[in-house]
């Protein structure tokens, strides 16, 4: 066997380290490919995902040690648009870093810009036009477009931020909504609620409708009540209850795994109004060995414009 100069050996193995990440680069669009090839251009992969903010009391969960799993997870599943949960400045930068096909709507719940958590609305911008956006706070009327404000009885700020959007596929227009509702007061759990579907239809202008949300409800607490009510002619629709083909588990909140399975619970939500066929709902339960993406499954759905 020909004896190999240390030289020699430097450049083959950071020749090898570079095909190797090429590799993995060139994996992942073929992926992307795939699915985009398999689907009509009409149909659209639309994701929900609170990515848990960045936090040290996490441990071997913090963002740092989970970041690369988290945009693994979406580069694989590839969704055109999707609204995440918990997102700080540093996350935003880290995702639209790694993958610089999506841009963003949005802005940080703490003062309008860049601070507290985001509610952005992340799309792939070789298939959508962003029409128009907008954000406003889950608060009361009187409050609703100021930075920071808490409404009724939250226990935290809360945003929502829309868009109207243009398919560039189709020419077809669409609204979407995501948002993050609060975990503790019964009156801005319920009132957020309704000002979802309320905001939804107003600034939607007839458009086929998509809400996404961390909404930290079950389906048979208030709050998702009031976003389906059957007697509100803007309710919206569960996407679960539409599709024909469901998959994964019946939960989406985990706590990085740590939580008895008969305890995890289905708060994450897809959500949709108007002229929209569901093909499939899933709930994403994967995970690298012991590392979770988040203490939250994402949920994708596939769907399409009638």
């Amino acid at each position: 066997i020909p004896c190999i100069s240390a030289l020699k050996l430097h450049y083959l193995t950071k020749s090898n380290k570079m095909m190797k990440k090429l590799f993995f680069v060139l994996l992942s669009i073929l992926f992307c490919g795939q699915f985009a090839f398999a689907k009509s251009p009409k149909t659209v992969n639309v994701m929900t995902f609170n990515v848990r903010l960045v936090s040290t009391s996490d441990g071997v969960n913090e963002w740092k040690y989970r970041k690369n799993d988290a945009v693994g997870l979406l580069k694989y599943h590839c969704p055109d648009i999707w609204g995440g949960q918990e997102v700080t400045h540093p996350q935003l930068t880290d995702i639209l870093n790694d993958m610089p096909e999506f841009g963003y709507i949005g802005v940080g719940r703490a003062d309008g810009k860049t601070q507290g958590e985001y509610a952005p609305i992340f799309y792939r911008k070789d298939r959508f036009e962003v029409v128009d956006h907008g954000d406003f706070w889950l608060a009361e009327k009187d409050k609703m477009y100021t930075p920071g404000v808490k409404g009724w009885d939250a226990a935290c700020e809360r945003v929502a931020t829309w868009g109207i959007f243009k398919d560039k596929n189709t020419g077809k227009k669409f609204f979407m909504l995501n948002t993050h509702l609060d975990h503790m007061g019964p009156q801005a759990r319920h009132n957020g609620a309704a000002l979802v579907v309320e905001q939804a239809a107003k600034l939607s202008k007839g458009l086929p409708v998509i809400v996404t949300g961390d909404f930290n409800a079950q389906p048979d607490d208030e709050p998702i009540q009031v976003l389906l009510d059957k007697n509100n002619q803007n309710a919206l629709q569960h996407t679960r209850d539409l599709a024909p083909f469901t998959y994964g588990p019946k939960w989406t909140y985990h706590d990085f795994g740590r939580l008895p399975i008969a305890s995890r619970t289905f708060i994450d939500y897809v959500m949709v109004r108007g002229n929209w066929n569901v093909l499939s709902h899933a709930v994403l339960s994967d995970y690298m060995g012991e590392i979770f993406p988040s203490d939250h499954c994402p949920v994708i759905v596939k769907m399409e414009m009638k």
